[in-house]
C-alpha cells in the first residue's frame, strides 16, 4: 500500500544514520550482563554519585543496558538529560539542574528522584555515530573536574569496547554456549533451510523468572551461578542437533529443526521441570528458581529468524503475564501475516485526536502492508491513528493488530 501522503522531513534526534549504526549492534531490549554492571558500579564508587548507568537511545527513549542506584528500564528520550550529547557528540554536564533552565521543571528534578546533578559522555562508534552514554547522577549540586570527566569517558571507551565485542564474540565466556550474534547468525542458517525444503522448525525462548532478586539475595556470583547450570542443564537435555544460546541477561533461547509446535513444546515443559529441581550447592538459604517459557513455530512464507524470534518472545511475555512458571505457544490473535516485513530502526511518529496529539514511537519493522514499532507503554496507543517516517516524510493510516508491553503491530489502510 503507498502512503496517504508525503510530508517535509521532520529534523530530530532519531536521525536515520545514527538509528542504522545502533541496530546493527542489536543490543536494545537484551537483559543485564556483568561487564556493564561493572561499569555502572564502578562509575558511583570513583565519582562518588548516587546512579551510575550505561544507556542507549533509539528513536524514543533512553534505554538503560545497565543502572545501580535507581530502579526502572528506561525513560522517553525528551526528558533525558544525555539527548543533548546527541546534538555535537560532546560530554554533557550539568552542575546543578535546578538552577538550569533546560532541566528546572524536569520530573526527574522536581520528582522523587531528586536528580541535582549529571556529567554524561557519549557511546561512539568507529563511524562516528553517538548510540548512548555513560552516566554519573547525584541528588546534589555538584561540579565535575577534569580528571572526574575524563574517567568518565575513559569508562564510555570500555562501554563501547564490551559493545563491539558483542558482535565477533562466538561463544559466552560465562555459560560456554553461543552468544547472542552467533545464535542469531547460525539460526538463520536453519531457517533458510526449513524454508528451502518445507520442514518444521521451532523455537523456544525462555528466561529465569525474578533473576534481579537472585541478584540482589546472592550478589552476582550467585546469579552467575544461576545462569551457569541453567545452561548446562539446558545444554545436556537438548538433542546434538539442537542451537542454545544466551540472547542476553538472562534471557535463553533454543531452535529445534524438524520439530512441530507440539513437539516444541513438550521440549519446553521439561526442561521448565529440569529446571524447578536444580540445586545450588552452598547457597543460604537455598537458591530454587523457575523459568517461563514461549514457544513458536516457523511460518515458512514469512518468517525469519528474527520474526520467529519475535513471535516466541510474544508467548513469552504472555507466560510470565499470566503468572510465570509456564509454557505458552505463539498464537496468531489477529495478527496480520508480516509478508515482506523487514527489520528496520526507524525514528517514528504516533499522530492521533483529529492530528492535536503525537506519541513518539521506534519503528523495529516495515513492509508494504504492515509495520511494527515500540513505545514506552504499548496500552497507551489508540486503536486507529497515522503513523509517520519521520526520516522518510511519509505517512500511513494505520489500525492496531496486537501489541505486547511495549510492542505493537499494525495494518496499513
Amino acid at each position: 500500500m503507498q502512503p496517504a501522503s508525503v510530508l517535509e522531513s521532520i529534523p530530530q534526534i532519531g536521525d536515520e544514520g545514527r538509528l542504522a549504526a545502533l541496530d546493527r549492534y542489536d543490543i536494545l531490549d537484551t537483559g543485564q550482563e556483568e561487564a556493564f554492571d561493572r561499569i555502572s558500579r564502578l562509575i558511583r564508587l570513583t565519582l562518588n554519585v548516587d546512579i551510575g548507568l550505561v544507556s542507549l537511545m533509539d528513536a524514543h527513549r533512553q534505554w538503560y543496558k545497565s543502572i545501580e542506584g535507581l530502579d526502572g528500564a528506561e525513560v522517553p528520550l525528551n526528558v533525558a538529560f544525555c539527548r543533548y550529547m546527541l546534538d555535537d557528540g560532546q560530554p554533557f554536564i550539568v552542575p546543578d539542574a535546578e538552577q538550569d533552565p533546560r532541566f528546572s521543571d524536569n520530573p526527574f528534578v522536581t520528582g522523587p528522584a531528586h536528580i541535582r546533578s549529571y556529567a554524561g559522555a557519549p557511546l561512539r562508534t568507529p563511524d562516528g555515530f553517538v548510540i548512548g552514554s555513560v552516566c554519573a547522577v547525584g541528588s546534589t549540586a555538584r561540579d565535575f573536574s577534569p580528571r572526574e570527566q575524563a574517567i568518565l569517558a575513559e569508562l564510555a571507551g570500555i562501554a563501547m569496547d564490551q559493545i563491539e565485542l558483542r558482535q565477533i564474540a562466538a561463544v559466552d565466556s560465562l555459560t560456554g554456549i553461543s552468544t547472542r550474534r552467533a545464535f542469531k547468525d547460525d539460526a538463520q542458517k536453519f531457517v533458510t533451510l526449513a524454508k528451502r525444503h518445507r520442514s518444521a522448525l521451532s523455537c523456544v525462548s525462555f528466561d529465569i523468572d525474578h533473576f534481579k532478586s537472585v541478584n540482589d539475595a546472592y550478589g552476582h556470583a550467585g546469579g552467575d551461578q544461576v545462569l551457569s547450570a541453567v545452561a548446562r542443564a539446558a545444554a545436556a537435555q537438548l538433542r546434538q542437533s539442537d542451537l542454545l544460546g544466551r540472547l542476553g541477561g538472562e534471557e535463553f533461547a533454543v531452535l529445534l529443526p524438524h520439530t512441530d509446535g507440539a513437539r516444541a513444546l513438550e521440549v519446553a515443559d521439561k526442561l521448565r521441570l529440569l529446571f524447578r529441581s536444580l540445586t545450588f550447592p552452598g547457597s543460604h538459604p537455598p537458591i530454587s528458581i523457575s523459568a517461563s517459557f514461549g514457544v513458536a513455530m516457523l511460518d515458512p512464507n514469512s518468517d525469519d529468524i528474527d520474526s520467529l524470534l519475535q513471535k516466541a518472545d510474544e508467548a513469552l511475555y504472555e507466560a510470565k503475564r499470566s503468572g510465570r512458571n509456564k509454557c505458552t505457544v505463539w498464537r496468531p490473535s489477529g495478527r496480520q501475516p508480516e509478508g515482506d516485513r523487514r527489520r528496520v530502526l526507524k525514528a517514528g511518529q504516533i499522530i492521533f485526536n483529529d492530528r492535536h496529539s503525537t506519541m513518539d514511537c521506534t519503528i523495529r519493522a516495515l513492509g508494504e502492508t504492515s509495520a511494527e514499532f515500540t513505545v514506552p507503554d504499548a496500552h497507551n496507543v489508540p486503536e486507529t491513528f497515522t503513523l509517520r517516517i519521520v526520516s522518510d516524510g511519509l505517512e500511513w493510516p494505520c489500525r492496531v493488530t496486537g501489541r505486547t508491553e511495549q510492542r505493537v503491530t499494525v495494518a496499513f489502510g
